[in-house]
């Protein structure tokens, strides 16, 4: 069966879609650490209970994200994804009503379980089928979204919050959310069966080929980014609340999380690109020293425009290390898996980033200080490169027989 220029160039049109939803998704993740203040005063609550809000709602998306994966590598992902659309924004309506803890983490379990789960995973899944030329920019550009939701969000959740409080800005967002995800959605296509339209690209694994299996593969990926979420996740949820101890205006301490996030977005197209000409593993391996090398600066700076800088650097190597680990598994697993070991690999990440946004909040408690928090970070960031390097070695050994 032909397929016109117009059908292949729609695959644009999907990244186009998961960008939008994907900065959704990921935006109100980052938005936790803006609301980790004013709910403290509210409420009473301490930073490691909030932080295990953030902890419930990423294993959430983990576990949920593996079975929704069985059903997008049967059925496709059109309407999983279009699911999560149309419901993405109702948790956070519900949270601008919460009266205790625990409605805190069953709404944030719900944002994660059925809406971030459904569009992410299944639309990274089919964002890799549309492509096989330049399939590391377009998860690039698809995994872009979330670093400027990331950044864009938070900033909007601290415009509302000052503006109107806590509880407003939990239900305009919900409100915006379910406004503009639920009616791109209906622009969704499958992307057109492997043997129709592209074909595998050179470099991924056919079906039957010899190689690697699939389970080492994952198993290799999954491993590593276990560490390398955990330790970008210290960041990411206690940046803010960092930046703001030590003298920060909030207002401040969000513009740098926007910058960082905006960095990110570069990172995500960057690593992208740089998976398309050097390699995936490699660049996975690059954009993940660059992380680990300044996790545990952003305890001592006491220079904001130092700080601006290192918020830079780890947002490129924060970010490509999201858009590389994708593309490692897009290119090195059997198609007829792809959803299902993307969803693994991603279940593993968000492992790190529970555990690692968890134990920020926890040491916070116990010392006081975020010191131990960031280096705990640094600590993981180390043995994912470690990891990730044992890999390449057992890839190149196994080419060599």
């Amino acid at each position: 069966m032909a397929f016109s220029l117009s059908t292949r160039n729609y695959g644009w049109m999907i990244v186009f879609i998961a960008f939008i939803l994907n900065a959704i998704a990921f935006g109100t993740m980052a938005s936790v650490s803006i609301f980790l203040k004013p709910l403290v005063h509210e409420f009473g609550w301490t930073r490691g209970s909030l932080s295990m809000g953030y902890t419930i709602m990423t294993l959430a998306t983990s576990v949920s994200g593996v079975l929704w994966s069985i059903l997008v590598d049967k059925y496709g992902s059109r309407w999983i994804s279009r699911l999560g659309a149309f419901t993405i924004g109702i948790p956070l309506i519900l949270l601008s009503n919460m009266e205790n803890i625990a409605d805190f983490y069953l709404y944030y379990f719900l944002f994660g379980a059925i809406g971030h789960a459904t569009v992410t995973g299944p639309l990274y899944a089919s964002v890799g089928l549309w492509f096989s030329r330049n399939v590391g920019l377009a998860l690039g550009c698809t995994f872009a979204g979330s670093a400027v939701g990331q950044g864009v969000i938070p900033y909007i959740a601290r415009y509302l919050i000052d503006g109107y409080g806590w509880q407003q800005a939990y239900l305009y967002l919900g409100i915006g959310y379910l406004i503009i995800a639920a009616p791109i959605s209906l622009l969704l296509r499958e992307a057109p069966s492997r043997s129709e339209f592209y074909g595998a690209s050179n470099n991924q694994k056919k079906e039957g080929k010899e190689g690697p299996s699939n389970i080492a593969i994952v198993g290799w990926i999954s491993f590593a980014v276990l560490f390398c979420c955990t330790a970008m996740s210290v960041v990411v949820v206690h940046l803010v609340p960092l930046l703001t101890d030590q003298g920060l205006t909030a207002k401040s301490a969000a513009n740098v999380l926007l910058i960082l996030m905006i960095a990110g977005a570069f990172g995500r197209v960057l690593g992208g690109k740089l998976a398309d000409t050097l390699g995936a593993i490699k660049s996975y391996a690059l954009m993940s020293l660059t992380q680990t090398s300044v996790i545990f600066l952003f305890p001592f700076i006491d220079n904001l425009y130092l700080t601006y800088l290192v918020a830079i650097i780890f947002g490129v190597g924060f970010s490509g290390t999201m858009a590389t680990f994708l593309v490692c598994v897009r290119v090195m697993v059997t198609p007829s898996v792809l959803a299902k070991s993307m969803s693994i690999v991603g279940m593993s990440g968000w492992i790190g980033m529970a555990f690692g946004g968890l134990q920020g909040g926890v040491l916070f408690d116990l010392t006081g200080t975020y010191y131990w928090s960031f280096a705990v970070g640094s600590i993981a960031g180390v043995i994912n490169l470690i990891v990730i390097f044992s890999f390449n070695t057992y890839l190149q050994r196994y080419k060599q027989g």
